[in-house]
């Protein structure tokens, strides 16, 4: 009688793959330059929106759409930074 095809075949044993000897670790900057870039920038849409219409003369009132940019601009950083932290 034949052999049937599975018999005929050496049988595969596992070998798991290399492991990392150090996990990657992130500067120790990056934690607190994201915090400090998403509270600026909380910090200033909420101080724009606050005391912006009230300062007549102001930095503030000079540039109405740019400080939402750089609010924002502020927070995009803050979750850059949040990708780069292990």
């Amino acid at each position: 009688m034949p052999k049937s095809r599975s018999d005929r075949k050496k049988k595969a044993v596992y070998t798991p793959p290399p492991t990392a000897t150090k996990p990657k670790v992130s500067p120790r900057w990056v934690a607190p330059a994201m915090i400090a870039f998403g509270v600026l920038g909380i910090l200033w849409i909420g101080v724009y929106y606050i005391v912006g219409n009230f300062v007549p003369v102001s930095f503030l009132e000079n540039q109405p759409n740019w400080n939402l940019a750089i609010g924002f601009s502020g927070l995009i950083i803050s979750v850059i930074l949040s990708t780069r932290w292990h």
